[in-house]
């Protein structure tokens, strides 16, 4: 596995090197955002562990640059920023985990592995069916080029559709992503919700398949 280290503190970049470098890992290091990017964008990398704050670009805009350029390259965001919405700010903008300072090795190796493992795949920060547009972390959706409201509930049933475009999701599947695993009312409410979101979107947009699911079209309706 070929890595590239991306963070402004030396010892712990150098000390991070050591370590992965004993794993087996092929490591290239980087102090700051701009040889960050280029060196991402230069070479052909399992993953990258990426600092935020960085000097000249931070970690969000090397992330928010790569995924704009379709590079999907797995990145680990490993910072002392501890805050849940940075949490949520470095995953949305496109990274596949996250990691606060300090940290154990051991757990950063596997955390290193199992992002490796999912490969390059493509993860787009919107998700984009027909002229369907869905921003998760703007929480936005678009119709062409018209804006839709919906109901924060509204927003999670569809997303998690237009994540499966073409693929039928059972009311179990959509009641634990959408609801939770624990949820015990009635499974309707989901019929009551795809009648809204037909309401918005679009009456052929999402098909009911009786006794499957439901599924949003691969052409966006």
């Amino acid at each position: 596995m070929r890595v590239l280290v991306v963070d402004d503190e030396h010892r712990l970049a150098r000390s991070l090197r050591v370590g992965l470098e004993a794993e087996g890992f092929a490591v290239d290091v980087a102090h700051d955002g701009v040889d960050g990017l280029w060196l991402a964008r230069e070479n052909n990398y399992d993953a990258i562990v990426l600092d935020l704050m960085l000097p000249g670009i931070n970690g969000y805009q090397i992330c928010a640059t790569l995924r704009a350029e379709k590079d999907w390259t797995p990145i680990l965001m490993l910072t002392a920023k501890d805050g849940e919405w940075d949490q949520v700010e470095g995953l949305d903008t496109g990274a596949d985990d996250y990691l606060t300072k300090p940290c154990s090795f051991p757990v950063l190796v596997a955390r290193l592995r199992a992002v490796s493992r999912r490969g390059a795949r493509e993860r787009p920060t919107q998700l984009e069916v027909g002229d369907l547009r869905v921003d998760p972390a703007a929480r936005k959706v678009w119709r062409g080029n018209t804006e839709i409201e919906l109901t924060a509930r509204e927003f999670s049933l569809l997303a998690f559709l237009a994540r499966h475009p073409g693929d039928v999701m059972s009311k179990r599947q959509i009641l634990d992503a959408v609801w939770d695993v624990d949820f015990v009312g009635d499974p309707n409410i989901i019929e009551v919700y795809v009648r809204h979101l037909r309401n918005k979107i679009g009456r052929d947009a999402i098909e009911t398949l009786r006794g499957a699911g439901y599924r949003l079209r691969s052409d966006g309706g």
